[in-house]
């Protein structure tokens, strides 16, 4: 049996106080609450962990959210913790809503900060995910202070700015992949109604990367939750407002708490011997303005309806179809269908990606592999720039495709694999170059 994985974590605050955990964002180590320690842990238990290959945490990458929040549960429970509040940021809001979804007796209160049902594109998260394998996280990490922080801030605290670019540049590239891939699958759009837990849902009403809109939809789904708005704030709203986003989070968990002493309450209850091993740190985030901005509390207007998922060949295979070859790429084609392809279109997604592409004999970048080679042989030049597109997406480096279209040279002949030389170095640079 294959020893289940946990998470690296810390914990502050009060022995016997009732637990509340927080969760991180993508690229970032607990150290981004480090403002909110000092006062949430007056009333609270707090734990923070690290996701996988994040601050130095063992390299062990989680493709799903769900595994993510599966590996914080195995730690909660080797602590004996039951019931618990939890606050998360991005990628840590979207582990929080799982919980509360497939665990709703074990969240008692709930805070999405800077979070969204759906975050960005499929696409998006998978062609960062091939920026990373072939560049390493540095374009990434130099990406991050324009996503994270407004313009205002990022030139009045440069000691932050570098901070947050050294945390992403030291995350561990796959488990960085790894999570793009689950914020890639992550929508949980037609379920937001099935969250019972109390809700705050935080957001900067600067954020670019999660904008109010995403918050407002969160909220309308939500059955009990409520709206704050943070002005001047982007992203990494913990960080760039700590004062505003401390204060909401002690005004929401103190409001939404129950008593210890009720069956129902989020208590800690008695941990096994076991405890973390913490070795006291300095808070690397230097010190930033208290002033506390108003943020701005309310109601959203309802979500448009989300249609129900079908289980059948077809919807598998449109499923499998757009994680590799891309959204933008199937709505192209779509959009072309009409009564005298349309069967072709079904024939292509029921069967070629519905039946073949989901089979477990072989994972997809050997079934990639194998695409590229027959393409070439075959001299099928459109669909061999596309499916150099989902070989990268596949997990495909470029020098493993070089030696794919090289192998191809022997065995389909040097013309044919000239021709698809052009085509794929054309891809790769346009899939593998940085963003500006």
């Amino acid at each position: 049996m294959s020893e289940i994985k946990t998470l690296q974590y810390r914990m502050d605050g009060p022995e016997d106080g009732p637990v509340l955990v927080l969760g991180p964002s993508l690229g970032t180590t607990w150290h981004m609450w480090d403002r909110q320690i000092p006062e949430l842990s007056r009333h609270w238990r707090v734990l923070r962990f690290d996701l996988p290959g994040h601050g130095g945490a063992p390299a062990h990458p989680a493709t799903s959210v769900s595994e993510l929040a599966g590996r914080l549960l195995a730690t909660l429970d080797q602590l004996g913790i039951d019931r618990f509040g939890y606050a998360g940021c991005a990628l840590g809001g979207a582990i929080g809503a799982e919980l509360a979804l497939r665990h709703p007796l074990r969240v008692g209160s709930l805070a999405l900060v800077s979070s969204s049902p759906r975050f960005g594109t499929a696409d998006s998260f998978r062609q960062r995910g091939v920026v990373v394998r072939t560049n390493g996280l540095d374009p990434i990490a130099r990406a991050t202070p324009e996503r994270w922080f407004t313009p205002a801030f990022a030139g009045a605290q440069p000691a932050i700015v570098d901070w947050a670019v050294q945390m992403v540049r030291t995350t561990d590239p796959g488990c960085y992949i790894a999570c793009c891939e689950a914020l890639a699958a992550f929508d949980i759009r037609a379920e937001l109604g099935l969250i019972s837990a109390p809700t705050l849902v935080l957001v900067g009403a600067d954020d670019q990367v999660t904008p109010p809109a995403d918050a407002r939809v969160l909220v309308a789904g939500i059955p009990d939750a409520r709206l704050a708005m943070v002005p001047g704030t982007s992203h990494l709203a913990p960080v760039e407002q700590p004062a505003a986003v401390t204060d909401l989070l002690v005004r929401h968990f103190s409001g939404t708490w129950q008593s210890p002493d009720h069956p129902t309450g989020m208590t800690a209850i008695p941990a096994p011997p076991v405890k973390p091993v913490l070795t006291p740190v300095p808070s690397p985030i230097p010190a930033t303005p208290t002033a506390t901005p108003a943020a701005e509390i309310g109601w959203a207007a309802a979500p448009e309806p989300v249609p129900d998922a079908r289980t059948d060949a077809y919807e598998r295979g449109i499923k499998v179809r757009r994680e590799v070859l891309g959204d933008a790429h199937v709505d192209r084609a779509e959009a072309r269908t009409d009564e005298f392809t349309g069967d072709f279109q079904d024939f292509i997604t029921r069967y070629a990606w519905g039946e073949v592409w989901t089979r477990p004999g072989i994972d997809r970048r050997t079934r990639s592999v194998i695409t590229l080679t027959a393409l070439v042989a075959r001299g099928h030049l459109d669909e061999l720039a596309f499916h150099t597109r989902a070989a990268l997406r596949n997990g495909l480096t470029p020098a493993e495709i070089k030696e794919v279209l090289l192998h191809t040279g022997v065995y389909c002949g040097v013309p044919a694999a000239n021709a698809a030389f052009a085509v794929a170095q054309r891809v790769i640079r346009e899939e593998t170059s940085p963003e500006e």
